[in-house]
């Protein structure tokens, strides 16, 4: 695939990656003059129309991109993110022809000749190998015209993206304050009220167990399962690789053709088919990273509706170079609810987590109530160590928040912090100091994490100020697709 946009990389991850793909390749030429469709419209842009099925299609030649895989194109979040994807480049097409942007010979010239699939056509003696070329369009489905307006159509949606991008507000300033406060220090005191430390205290009646499990019973649900069956094929290093690129292509044909059995690929390339059993959505259980059903494409795949409900073979899945694997379910095991007997253990445990967390709670609101009144008293509390942003040691979420935004002009101060599932902390917090060593990696970190939220910020305005100058209307929401819309 050609790689029109390499050069803007950095940019293009500082305003949220603003192509994922190359243009031409992911949408064609007909996403900049308008697609001709007759399917249910979802969204208008300056009056012409994104349609479904300009989704559908979309979504599927990103599957195959990104590893093969047809199901995914089938999920209503990736053909959601394709929409996304779609109606960005239709609002920049709008932008660039509103502002008439131009792109010279020159720029184009030395654009195409800097793609290595390009450059890989030039002969020895300098000379371009035209037949080739042609050929290589042809692969991706177009001919000259549509290669070169499309690429010039991207060096354009780089001059705009590009003149966004230096419109940066000026940062310097503002990133030497936000780096004085992350690195500013302050000394604090921990006291934990854990809930372990008051388990010996809680003692749950079978009462008690039986209608904690009553009242929570999806909590003790085994999760669903399969017993699946499946095929590897692997490459001999001995092979030749286009004897094995053809036994790849038997691999994936014949798994998918004849998609109520593996044995027919099986006794063609010699296979063994292996089984397993117990397989849930996270995968496997003890099995190594590199197994064949580790992979998370084989494990969606499995837990598709075509494998589950009609127990067809799933499509060949590359796991690692020079590795294939199909498999098929053989036995649906639905999530259930576990009897109470078997999981009174697990019950109790939990039925004793809560009672102890509640003890530590309150025994910190009450400690807490004291030292509100006297906060100069450490009596129980940890040795003091200093903290900031930068440094927080386990402090983490509200904990740092909550410790960093005391006014110093109040200090001792006490700051009650809970811990879901665990208690509460208490930190008591003095003193405040600002380092006189500065670590420039990390400063010179947050100046760069400042200014993209900057160029963030003005490319988001940016849009939706194009946005609504091409009349941008939703006409209908994206739905799953129809059944004879897969593949």
């Amino acid at each position: 695939m050609f790689d029109t946009v390499r050069k803007h990389q950095k940019l293009l991850q500082l305003v949220l990656m603003l192509f994922i793909v190359p243009s031409f390749v992911m949408f064609g030429i007909s996403s900049y003059s308008g697609f001709m469709d007759k399917e249910t419209d979802l969204v208008k842009v300056n009056g012409k129309p994104i349609t479904a099925q300009e989704v559908d299609n979309a979504a599927k030649r990103q599957a195959e991109r990104v590893g093969g895989n047809l199901q995914i194109a089938q999920n209503l979040q990736f053909r959601q993110a394709i929409l996304d994807d779609l109606l960005q480049q239709r609002i920049l097409g709008f932008a660039v022809a509103s502002l008439r942007l131009q792109v010279s010979k020159e720029a184009l010239v030395k654009n195409l000749q800097s793609i290595p699939q390009i450059r890989a056509l030039y002969r020895q003696d300098g000379s371009f190998d035209d037949a080739r070329f042609k050929q290589l369009l042809v692969s991706n489905g177009l001919n000259e015209e549509q290669f070169y307006a499309s690429q010039a159509f991207d060096l354009k949606i780089g001059q705009l993206v590009n003149s966004v991008a230096r419109t940066e507000i000026g940062t310097p300033k503002l990133s030497d304050i936000v780096s004085t406060l992350y690195a500013r220090e302050r000394q604090i005191q921990a006291l934990n009220f854990n809930a372990k430390d008051y388990l010996t205290k809680v003692n749950p009646s079978s009462e008690e167990l039986q209608t904690f499990y009553n009242a929570n019973s999806k909590l003790f649900e085994s999760p669903e399962y399969v017993d699946v069956e499946y095929i590897v094929l692997k490459a001999d290093p001995k092979e030749d690789a286009k004897i094995f690129s053809e036994k790849a292509d038997q691999f994936a044909n014949m798994t998918y053709d004849q998609s109520d059995s593996l044995k027919p690929a099986a006794d063609k390339l010699k296979l063994s088919v292996q089984s397993q059993k117990g397989l849930t959505r996270s995968g496997p259980s003890g099995v190594s990273r590199d197994h064949p059903l580790a992979n998370p494409k084989v494990v969606q795949s499995l837990f598709s509706d075509e494998a589950l409900k009609n127990k067809r073979n799933i499509e060949a899945v590359q796991t690692a170079p020079g590795v294939f694997v199909s498999a098929r379910v053989l036995t649906f095991h639905p999530a259930e609810i576990m009897p109470f007997k078997d999981v009174v253990t697990e019950v109790k445990r939990q039925v004793s987590q809560r009672a102890a967390e509640k003890l530590a709670v309150a025994a910190a609101a009450e400690r807490f109530a004291a030292l509100e009144k006297d906060p100069k008293n450490a009596a129980g509390f940890d040795s003091p160590i200093w903290v900031s942003r930068n440094k927080p040691a386990n402090l983490l979420g509200p904990a740092i928040d909550d410790v960093m935004s005391i006014d110093p002009d109040k200090f001792p101060v006490v700051v009650s912090v809970r811990n879901p599932g665990v208690g509460t902390t208490l930190y008591r917090v003095d003193q405040v100091r600002q380092p006189t060593d500065v670590d420039a990696k990390v400063h010179k970190a947050q100046a760069q994490q400042i200014q993209a939220l900057a160029a963030q910020s003005e490319f988001a305005s940016f849009m939706s100020y194009w946005r609504d100058s091409a009349s941008v209307k939703v006409i209908n929401p994206l739905k799953p697709p129809s059944n004879n819309s897969g593949s």
